[in-house]
């Protein structure tokens, strides 16, 4: 399902084109955001100045630790 989201401001202009645009598309759903308030995302956000120090971690597997013995071998 793909929903295309029209902001409030843009109602009038917009719904009715889009509503008829993707009518022969069962995949989309032409809605209209009516959301007021707060952002409840934000609720128990970092202040700014921690994002800024936000550290960026490497996510791949450590290596193993230890030495590995030699793998080469020789011609008899």
């Amino acid at each position: 399902m793909i929903y295309c989201v029209v902001p409030p401001e843009l109602e009038a202009d917009l719904l009715e084109r889009l509503l008829a645009y993707y009518a022969d598309n069962p995949r989309v759903t032409v809605i209209v955001d009516r959301r007021t308030g707060p952002d409840r995302r934000r609720h128990g956000a970092a202040t700014d100045l921690e994002r800024e120090q936000r550290v960026v971690r490497d996510r791949r597997r450590a290596r193993a630790a230890g030495t590995f013995a030699p793998t080469d071998v020789e011609d008899p």
